[in-house]
């Protein structure tokens, strides 16, 4: 039975997390050609730096509704409904924005994206660590900010290839394109077999853990864990947010939120939405800022395919400190850039040099690690939730920092040189959070950590 429902659909593993994390690619197109359409939208409608901290921000802010509702779609429609619903909703939301006659309207038209964006961001992840064995779920996990980070370089190159002409609608419509292909994906693409099991199509779960795991794999074995799981799960009541905060929960909680919190914190998405913005604000010509863009995504692009090889190798932890470290010594760097160096051409030229290495320290380690370990932490039955509440954190965060960095780094305010000293200051508190709190999870399959989880907690009652 189980052979013939494998033979009678055989997608391979490639087509499997290729579509999965396709959803990425509408992630980081949104997030990244922000960046290239602020410079011409902010001359046309004579935008101030609050106006373009909105703009920017209400992605996030829509992505915030829609990371809300991805735990109830999750379990009612599954993942890769779910997803679907995400990529229908981005179309919606992209067409409104290409044909937007006023900044108001601009400004709806990326609340609606946003909340498709919230769905897909929290439920890919969780679709991807579903699928791969645990020896590969790490690089799986990456593969997913291996595709956000494609979507904000083809977005960067986009920007650049249109920005002699200036149109921005056809900017926003490239979104389009990675959506199609994403929902066509998705109706070829099977189920999780751990919410196919829940949900009593144990057949098809054995199927899809063949077609995703290869032909060495003890289905019996696995099908036998996730029951278990869920026999557990099944003893507790319904579950709800608050079961998030049971002693068994809260401490995978709390890494959760410090590793959403502090991927944006960190200072990313300043860079990746205003890096043009501020290169033109340094003195440079709008084409050259935008090249510039073009550059940090093609660093960003390659070093996270680097992270694939080395995530399950390494380990999570590891790459989160060693990141950590690289991005305070490249934004102490850059804020004495700002403020030293007054050649406008030098300026330029370092202050693209320490960004780029910034982003290597990001993408080694809080670029792909976060939605991988968001994803690992939570036990079976509140993950959903878990990742529904972290991305909504995420997002949150990511609203915060895209309103909130027009103002601060204003001459006025902090200035562009103390936005850069006080990201570095986040990032050293990042460093020792993590130390002390963040656990490794490489290697190791989702129930054996619940599992793991479970039986630490009950030796500390019964001690």
């Amino acid at each position: 039975m189980t052979q013939t429902a494998a033979a009678r659909r055989p997608i391979g593993r490639t087509t499997l997390y290729f579509f999965g994390a396709l959803g990425g690619i509408l992630f980081g197109y949104d997030l990244g050609v922000i960046s290239g359409v602020l410079p011409f939208i902010g001359k046309l409608w004579g935008l101030s730096g609050w106006d373009k901290g909105v703009i920017t921000a209400s992605i996030s802010i829509g992505a915030i509704v829609g990371a809300s509702f991805s735990s109830r779609l999750n379990e009612r429609l599954g993942r890769r409904r779910t997803i679907m619903v995400a990529a229908v909703v981005v179309i919606i939301g992209t067409l409104a924005a290409t044909f937007s006659p006023t900044f108001t309207l601009l400004i709806i038209s990326r609340l609606v994206i946003g909340v498709g964006i919230g769905l897909s961001s929290s439920t890919v992840p969780t679709y991807l660590s579903e699928l791969a064995p645990a020896r590969l779920r790490g690089a799986m996990g990456a593969l997913n900010q291996i595709f956000i980070v494609l979507g904000i370089l083809i977005a960067f190159l986009v920007s650049y290839g249109l920005g002699t002409s200036g149109n921005w609608r056809l900017m926003f419509a490239g979104a389009i394109v990675p959506a199609v292909i994403l929902l066509a994906g998705l109706v070829l693409l099977p189920e999780t077999p751990r919410w196919l099991v829940a949900n009593g199509h144990e057949e098809r779960a054995r199927a899809v853990l063949l077609s995703s795991h290869g032909g060495g794999v003890n289905v019996d074995e696995e099908i036998g864990t996730i029951r278990e799981v869920i026999r557990l799960d099944s003893e507790s009541a319904k579950t709800r947010f608050r079961d998030l905060l049971t002693p068994t929960v809260r401490p995978m909680l709390v890494v959760a939120l410090l590793l959403a919190m502090g991927q944006q914190f960190s200072g990313v998405n300043a860079v990746n939405a205003y890096f043009p913005t501020m290169l033109i604000g340094l003195g440079f010509a709008t084409q050259a800022a935008l090249l510039s863009g073009v550059l940090l995504g093609l660093t960003k692009f390659l070093f996270t395919a680097w992270v694939v090889f080395v995530v399950d190798r390494w380990g999570r932890k590891p790459l989160l400190l060693i990141g950590n470290v690289l991005m305070v010594l490249t934004l102490v760097a850059a804020g004495f850039i700002v403020l030293e160096v007054h050649d406008t051409a030098t300026k330029g030229i370092l202050m693209l040099v320490a960004m780029v290495l910034y982003l290597v320290g990001y993408e080694l380690g809080w670029g792909a690690v976060v939605w991988v370990m968001m994803a690992e932490v939570f036990p079976l039955k509140v993950r959903a939730a878990g990742m529904g509440v972290s991305s909504v954190v995420l997002w949150a965060a990511t609203g915060i920092i895209s309103a909130v960095f027009p103002i601060i780094s204003d001459p006025g305010a902090l200035g562009l040189g103390g936005s850069m000293f006080l990201f570095a200051g986040i990032n050293v508190v990042l460093f020792f959070l993590t130390k002390w709190l963040v656990p490794e999870t490489k290697g190791r399959t989702l129930e054996e950590i619940e599992l793991d989880l479970r039986g630490r907690t009950h030796s500390k009652a019964r001690a």
